[in-house]
C-alpha cells in the first residue's frame, strides 16, 4: 500500500472512529493525557477521569465503548470501578492497567469481566491493537445480542402478529417441525389464527412450492366430504356424472389442511386413518387402489379430550394427526398484543379505504384492553376496520367502537371484571393489569408472568419500571 492509499485508510478509519467513545482512568496525569491524546489522534472521542468517583459520574453520564481503567486509584479498588461498569452497561469492554500486577490481579480481572490485562509501562502501540480488538469484539456481541433479542421477541411472524410469549413458543415449534412431514394438530377458538400457522408451517416447510389444500370440514354437507376428499367414479352415486379428483390427489407432494377436523364425520374417519397409515386410497365407486404423498395439517377449536369424549373425534385418528399439537393461546390471555394487532389493523385498512387515521385515543384503547373479545383477533380485526370507515376525526375514538365496556378483566379470567378508573394512560393500565395478577397470585411472579403471556425476566423489569411493591399487593 503506498503512502497515498495509506494516508486514506487512516483517514477513513479516524472518520468511523469518531462515533466510539472512551473513557480513561487513571491517576496519573501524564499517562492518561497522553493516552488521551493518542486515541484522539485515532478520532476516538476521549473522556479521562482521576478517580474512581469522577470515573463512575462520567461513565453514568454519557455511552462509553470502551474504558482503560487503572487498578489502583486513590479513592477505590479499580475491578470495583470495572464491575460498575459492566453491570451498568454489560456491552462496554474494559481494558485494565496497572502498576502493581500480579497473575491472581489478572486473574480476577478477568473474571470480572475485563477484556485484556496490561501492565505498566507500555506504549501506546501496544495497547492500540487491544482497542482494536476490544472495540470489534464489543459490536460483534451486540450484534449477537440484538439478534437473539430479535428472535426471541419477534411481533410479525409470516403475517401472524403477536410478541406475547405464548406466540413466541408458536414460533419456535413451527421452525422446529416445518421442516419434517409430522402431522400437526393446531388447537385454539375460532378467530385465534390457526390458518396463519398452517400457512407458516407449509410455506416453511420442504412443501412450500407444491400444493396447499385446504378443507373446511364444517362447512361441507356431510353426504359430499366424502367424495371431496377422496374423489368418485362416474356413476358412483345419483348426480355423479364424471370422474372426478378429490383433494386428497390435489394436495399430492404438498400439504393438505383439515380445518375443524372434529366437525368431520364419524363414520368418514376411519377411512382417513386409513388413508394416513396405508399412504393411498380409493375413489368412492373405484376398487382401484391410489398412492398420494401429502403432509396433513389439521385444525380444530373443540379440545380434543372433549371431542373425543362426545364421540365427534376417535381418539386413534386423534392420535395418528397429533404428532406435533400446537395450542393457540385466545386473545384475552394474550392481552400485551391487542396494542400490536390494532395498529397492524388499523395501519393495514388506513390504507385500503384512503383514511388519514393517525393513531387510537387512550380512551379507546380503554376500551380494547376492556373487551373479553369472544371473537378473538378476527372479532378485533372487524372492530378496527369497522372503527376506520366510521372515524369522524384523525384517531379512533371510544364512540367509533362498536361496544360500550368501561371495564378490564382480570388477568386470565373468562368473566369477572373489574372497574378502571376513566382516563388512564397505557401505562396506568399496564400497572393495573399487572398489580391485578400479582394479587391474584398471591405475588408469585412466575404464575403471574404466565398468565399474562410473558417472560419472567420482563415482568421483572415491569416491576421495577412502576416501582410496585409486590409485598403490600399480596396483603391487601
Amino acid at each position: 500500500m503506498d503512502n497515498t492509499a495509506t494516508a486514506t485508510f487512516k483517514e477513513e478509519k479516524r472518520v468511523e472512529n469518531k462515533n466510539v467513545r472512551i473513557l480513561v482512568v487513571d491517576d496519573e496525569p501524564l499517562m492518561a493525557d497522553s493516552l488521551k491524546q493518542n486515541l484522539m489522534e485515532e478520532g476516538y472521542s476521549v473522556d479521562t477521569a482521576a478517580t474512581g468517583a469522577e470515573a463512575i459520574a462520567l461513565f453514568d453520564q454519557g455511552g462509553h465503548h470502551l474504558a482503560i481503567c487503572d487498578l489502583q486509584l486513590p479513592d477505590m479498588d479499580g475491578l470495583e470501578i470495572m464491575r460498575h461498569m459492566k453491570d451498568a452497561r454489560p456491552t462496554t469492554e474494559v481494558i485494565v492497567v496497572t502498576g502493581y500486577g500480579s497473575v491472581a490481579r489478572a486473574v480476577e480481572a478477568t473474571k470480572a469481566g475485563a477484556f485484556y490485562f496490561v501492565e505498566k509501562p507500555f506504549d501506546f502501540e501496544e495497547i492500540q491493537p487491544l482497542v482494536d480488538k476490544a472495540l470489534e469484539r464489543r459490536e460483534l456481541v451486540a450484534e449477537t445480542t440484538s439478534m437473539r433479542r430479535q428472535m426471541s421477541t419477534r411481533s410479525e411472524y409470516f403475517n401472524i402478529i403477536g410478541s406475547a410469549k405464548p406466540m413466541q413458543t408458536i414460533y419456535e415449534t413451527i421452525e422446529s417441525v416445518a421442516k419434517s412431514d409430522a402431522n400437526v394438530l393446531i388447537v385454539g377458538e375460532s378467530g385465534t389464527g390457526k390458518e396463519l400457522i398452517a400457512n407458516a408451517i407449509h410455506y416453511n416447510s420442504l412443501r412450500a412450492k407444491k400444493p396447499f389444500i385446504k378443507v373446511n370440514c364444517a362447512a361441507l354437507p356431510k353426504e359430499l366430504i366424502e367424495s371431496e376428499l377422496f374423489g368418485h367414479t362416474k356413476g358412483a352415486f345419483t348426480g355423479a356424472h364424471a370422474d372426478k379428483e378429490g383433494l386428497v390427489q390435489h394436495a399430492a407432494g404438498g400439504s393438505l389442511m383439515l380445518d375443524e377436523i372434529a366437525e368431520m364425520p364419524v363414520e368418514l374417519q376411519p377411512k382417513l386413518l386409513r388413508v394416513l397409515q396405508e399412504r393411498s386410497y380409493r375413489k368412492i365407486g373405484s376398487e382401484k387402489t391410489y398412492a398420494v404423498d401429502f403432509r396433513l395439517i389439521s385444525s380444530t377449536n373443540r379440545p380434543p379430550a372433549d371431542a373425543i369424549r362426545d364421540g365427534l373425534l376417535r381418539d386413534d385418528l386423534f392420535y395418528r394427526i397429533s404428532t406435533i399439537t400446537i395450542h393457540v393461546p385466545p386473545l384475552r390471555e394474550r392481552n400485551e398484543d391487542i396494542q400490536l394487532l390494532t395498529e397492524h389493523f388499523l395501519h393495514m385498512y388506513a390504507q385500503k379505504y384512503e383514511r388519514a387515521i393517525g393513531g387510537v385515543s387512550q380512551a379507546a384503547y380503554q376500551r380494547l384492553f376492556g373487551h373479553l373479545w369472544p371473537g378473538n383477533v378476527r372479532e378485533l380485526q372487524n372492530v378496527i376496520e369497522r372503527a376506520v370507515l366510521l372515524a369522524k376525526g384523525n384517531r379512533i375514538e371510544p364512540v367509533d367502537l362498536p361496544f360500550d365496556n368501561g371495564s378490564l378483566p382480570e388477568a386470565g379470567s373468562a368473566g369477572q371484571g373489574w372497574d378502571v378508573p376513566p382516563n388512564m394512560t397505557l401505562e396506568d393500565i399496564e400497572r393495573l393489569v399487572i398489580e391485578r395478577t400479582l394479587q391474584r397470585t398471591g405475588g408469585n411472579k412466575q404464575a403471574a408472568a404466565n398468565l399474562l403471556g410473558i417472560y419472567r425476566p420482563r415482568l421483572y423489569s415491569k416491576i421495577r419500571k412502576y416501582n410496585i411493591d409486590v409485598t403490600s399487593i399480596v396483603s391487601v
